[in-house]
């Protein structure tokens, strides 16, 4: 772990930059600055925490009667992986009992799509929902995702086991991640920052957020906004 001792401070990597831009006033560069010692911080947050995350000691085992249907066909948790030893899961709010799936999801996993094969370069990643494959399939192409792996769960052990089912059958996200070392599979982490954990006025989100969208509007005046929501269809041109 990062010794925060031997970290040059913040303000003297600001003192260091130097940047400067057209016609800035001093106002600005003053607030820039501090500001920009509050993103350096942020960064050096957020490494510190996923070191306490990969020091975490081992997870629980899993065990269950957990069967899946992807586009190739029936395969069991352990088929999940793969060639890999860890597998992340995300759980897909689009169960049966919905017309359409969730549009946050959607949003999420559109922008997902584009970096699947770079995820998978270094861990497995497997898209989990409750709907039957054929439904999953026909939205994906519609979607024009394409390297995403879509899988249903069968019997919905898997999603009720590792939170993806919340009252009266409504569905959940889930985010979980598993390893298998020494031929032992067991959960490693998972997102546990949902409604119970959330900040007054903001809605339930991850740090870091998963989403890329997130992560843009932030860096903009007009921020996440509240009178707008993502979009499952949205008009060519």
């Amino acid at each position: 772990m990062n010794d925060v001792a031997t970290l040059v401070p913040a303000a003297e990597l600001v003192r260091r930059n130097g940047m400067r831009f057209p016609r800035e006033s001093e106002d600005y560069r003053r607030a820039r600055n501090a500001l920009l010692a509050e993103e350096i911080e942020l960064r050096r947050q957020i490494e510190r925490v996923a070191e306490h995350r990969r020091a975490l000691p081992p997870g629980p085992e899993v065990k269950g009667d957990y069967r899946f249907m992807g586009e190739a066909g029936p395969v069991d948790f352990a088929g999940l992986f793969g060639d890999k030893q860890t597998l992340v899961t995300y759980s897909y709010m689009f169960g049966p009992q919905r017309e359409r799936p969730c549009p946050m999801c959607t949003s999420l996993l559109a922008a997902w799509d584009g970096e699947a094969r770079d995820i998978g370069q270094r861990v497995s990643l497997a898209v989990i929902a409750r709907s039957p494959i054929d439904r999953l399939v026909a939205f994906k192409r519609e979607r024009g995702w394409q390297a995403l792996r879509l899988y249903s769960d069968l019997n919905g052990n898997f999603s009720r086991d590792y939170h993806a089912i919340g009252d009266n059958d409504s569905d959940e996200p889930a985010f979980n991640v598993f390893t298998r070392r020494d031929g032992v599979v067991r959960l490693f982490w998972a997102g546990e920052m949902g409604f119970a954990t959330a900040d007054p006025g903001q809605d339930p989100r991850g740090a870091p957020d998963l989403m890329p969208l997130w992560t843009v509007l932030d860096c903009t005046p007009e921020g996440r906004g509240t009178d707008w929501y993502p979009k499952l269809d949205y008009p060519h041109g």
